[in-house]
């Protein structure tokens, strides 16, 4: 009995001590995985908000770079961009064009609004109090066109907002930067409208620096901060930039209302900030459940099941330690899955928005410095061709480079049927693909002007070779128009020319140079291989596909 007696009390004391142990160990696991996932939707949040925010500023510097501004006082300014702002299909609530009117300019502009079937076209202050033009001293920003024209929107032209309180600061800290500039949160449309932003960008008249106006677009707050529904993990706030100690929250309507940050109170559990004209948002999250109590109740409720199973043979002890390990590595490895696709989301973002900023330089400068219409129209439409092509070659290789001879395709390249390519099929890097793809887009895209209006084309030779020996080998690239001359090939557009000699060599690391022989247009490229090749963005990809596997 007394045998009998230890080893019950030796397999009990075993028994509690695993039990122990087991609570312990579930417990911090279960606190790390709850920490990792919050934190991990939190990351998702705030950058499908950033997204957001982003894809709206850049509807406004879009807009403002396609604005004419002929006459700044005409009421109906926003007809040519009327099907540009509504293709972006955001959700803003008033678009507007703020005109810089100078006192002579209102009786026009008056005039104007009458015209074009406002129903008060009066220009008066924001809060429509009649206004004492005899006492200004110089121009005034006055509403005198917006979308979408329904009843509630069209009382609001004619109105000046140099002295509102929140609006009038805004417009002058756009015009001093010559950027997108966000306004305080403000009420939309009237005194008890939705709470929302104002975005507020620039126009420079045409041909000159003085500032013609501002186009804006105001959005509600509650769909910017993307609000959560009851089965997410965290409720969001933004912070009031009016107060120090004020929260914004939005409800399960969309209804923004302001809250006392309650300095006893729970603290937010991550802080994040944001990017939106210019300035930083930040947003803070509460956690909705506590990780730190759940995880007691888990731990607790292994801890009694271990006590339970301490009477039971050593057989099941064995097969509880056998769960034990089996969850330690799930959870081991779901930290490494949730690791690598942060890495993979970060380095998808990254390549997203190095595209973007391509697509959204190659728009601007096309259509702000081409001289006809239909000649950039042709440019863009080619330009983002290019793009588009390079993009699918890289999807295909699973972003490992590009051949180089496959960025010479009839649908990407103009007159690729005249171009005769030779040399070595070497794999370029993602960078040196888009580099080159539009490289070689604006060589062939001017190579057909004078000539082929008498029937004669140029003839093309795109040749490229490597020389000097690992690792110190050069990428030589010459391109040579035969049949050509000044008098006969389209000149080169700013950005073509910014690309030619500043874009494509930085961007590879090399020099280039262009000239016109006696029979022939030349342009040479010159640049290290390991840029052209780029082995460590190439193992960085692989590292990013590569499958995860369990710790042993």
């Amino acid at each position: 009995m007394v045998r009998l007696g230890f080893i019950i009390g030796l397999i009990a004391l075993i028994g509690v001590s695993l039990s122990g142990l087991a609570a312990y160990r579930v417990y911090d696991q279960e606190l790390t995985v709850d920490r990792i996932a919050l934190a991990r939707a939190i990351d998702v949040h705030a950058s499908l908000v950033q997204e957001r925010l982003t894809e709206r500023e850049l509807l406004a510097r879009v807009a403002s770079g396609l604005f004419r501004t002929p006459a700044v006082m005409k009421a109906n300014m926003l007809q040519p961009l009327r099907s540009s702002i509504y293709a972006f299909k955001t959700d803003f609530v008033v678009a507007g064009w703020i005109a810089r009117l100078k006192p002579d300019e209102l009786p026009a502009a008056q005039a104007e609004l009458a015209g074009n079937g406002f129903p008060n076209s009066t220009i008066r202050n924001f809060d429509d109090a009649p206004l004492d033009t005899k006492s200004l001293g110089g121009p005034i920003d006055v509403l005198m066109d917006l979308e979408p024209r329904n009843a509630e929107t069209m009382g609001l032209a004619g109105r000046s907002f140099d002295g509102h309180p929140i609006l009038g600061p805004m417009f002058e800290q756009a015009m001093a930067s010559g950027k997108p500039v966000a306004s305080d949160p403000l009420p939309l449309l009237r005194p008890d409208g939705p709470i929302g932003l104002v975005l507020a960008t620039p126009v420079l008249q045409e041909g000159d620096s003085a500032l013609a106006g501002f186009v804006t677009f105001s959005y509600e707050l509650a769909p910017l901060m993307l609000t959560n529904d009851d089965l997410s993990l965290f409720s969001v706030v933004l912070k009031d930039p009016r107060s120090a100690g004020t929260e914004l929250v939005a409800n399960d309507q969309g209804v923004v209302t302001s809250r006392a940050a309650v300095e006893s109170g729970p603290a937010p559990s991550i802080t994040r900030a944001v990017m939106f004209g210019g300035r930083d948002w930040s947003l803070g999250y509460y956690a909705k459940s506590n990780s730190t109590k759940r995880a007691e109740q888990t731990s607790a409720i292994v801890a009694a099941f271990g006590l339970a199973l301490t009477g039971i043979v050593c057989g099941l002890f064995g097969y509880v330690a056998y769960n034990n390990l089996r969850l330690s590595r799930e959870i081991e490895v779901r930290i490494g899955f949730e690791r690598r696709l942060t890495a993979v989301i970060d380095e998808l973002n990254h390549r997203v928005k190095n595209i973007l900023a391509v697509i959204q330089s190659i728009v601007t400068r096309t259509l702000r410095h081409g001289s006809d219409i239909d000649i950039s129209r042709e440019l863009l439409i080619g330009r983002i061709h290019a793009m588009s092509n390079v993009v699918s070659l890289l999807s295909e290789s699973q972003w490992q480079g590009v051949k180089l001879k496959g960025l010479f395709e009839a649908r990407a390249i103009p007159n690729s049927e005249r171009i005769a390519v030779s040399g070595p099929d070497i794999a370029v890097s993602a960078r040196a693909a888009q580099s080159l793809s539009l490289l070689f887009f604006e060589l062939a895209s001017h190579s057909d002007e004078g000539l082929s209006l008498v029937g004669k084309h140029p003839h093309i030779v795109a040749h490229w070779d490597v020389t000097g020996e690992a690792p110190d080998e050069i990428f030589h690239f010459r391109w040579e128009e035969f049949n050509t001359s000044t008098a006969t090939r389209r000149e080169d557009s700013d950005f073509g020319l910014i690309l030619l000699d500043r874009v494509a060599p930085e961007a590879l690391g090399g020099v280039s140079k262009r000239y016109f022989t006696d029979v022939s247009y030349v342009y040479e490229l010159t640049a290290p291989m390991a840029t052209v090749v780029d082995m460590t963005e190439r193992d960085r990809t692989e590292q990013l596909s590569a499958p995860v596997k369990a710790a042993r």
